[in-house]
């Protein structure tokens, strides 16, 4: 996924009312900044880490700036993507040009298809002779130990309403995918923090039972674009 215009790179001074964020450019202006992201964001909203923002060309929406990513204060400092309006993009652009193997060979992808209780499925892939695959993408930024990537970072009742959604997919022969992106280069694995979200993990081995199928993928990030990089296992014994 290409950004259209260049980001611009900033410095976080705070980040308030979850969906809001104020940066300071290198001119030494001060802007505000939409935050896409309703998690907790832990260790990725200190003030006076790195950022990088895209500028909005809609004269119609009120903050000129969404924040896409920022820089660990940690290591060589990683970038990573906090934006989670881009994992559905990322996840399609990826199984279009054949690069989650585990998802090929479906003539047909739509997205945000009504299933279920009131729910919508992120990605549905079709096929002449083969049940269709829900495929529900998660977004992945937690790191709080090394090189492990963690889901979810605050508790989620919406995600064990899916993982029980996709769990009677897979029930009813239908095929049933949860997939992580982690918006991050530098993990090696990938584990569930159950300690955050106990209902989320028991959930996760409830709908694994059932016959939902796991995937977890790493990304690549530059000011340029973010692209679906390699594959991570899961672990989920941690």
């Amino acid at each position: 996924m290409k950004f259209p215009i260049p980001l611009i790179r900033a410095t976080l001074i705070k980040r308030y009312k979850r969906f809001l964020s104020d940066h300071k450019l290198a001119c030494g202006t001060t802007v505000t900044a939409h935050c896409a992201n309703p998690g907790a964001m832990l260790g990725l909203a200190e003030p006076g880490l790195e950022t990088w923002l895209s500028p909005v060309d809609n004269p119609k929406r009120k903050l000129r700036y969404s924040w896409e990513m920022i820089r660990t204060a940690s290591g060589a400092g990683n970038m990573v993507g906090i934006n989670t309006a881009h994992p559905n993009g990322i996840v399609t652009e990826a199984i279009q040009t054949g690069h989650v193997t585990e998802l090929a060979g479906y003539a047909n992808l739509r997205r945000e298809v009504k299933y279920g209780e009131n729910s919508r499925i992120d990605i549905l892939l079709e096929g002449d002779g083969v049940p269709p695959c829900y495929v529900e993408v998660k977004n992945v930024h937690l790191l709080r130990r090394d090189r492990v990537a963690e889901f979810p970072d605050s508790v989620t009742k919406r995600g064990t309403k899916h993982l029980h959604e996709l769990a009677r997919i897979a029930e009813s022969g239908g095929r049933a995918v949860m997939l992580y992106l982690v918006q991050r280069g530098d993990c090696d694995s990938f584990s569930l923090a159950a300690d955050i979200d106990p209902a989320y993990a028991e959930a996760f081995g409830a709908a694994r039972n059932s016959g939902v199928e796991a995937l977890c993928y790493a990304c690549q990030l530059d000011e340029q674009e973010i692209r679906l990089d390699r594959h991570l296992p899961i672990n989920t014994t941690h």
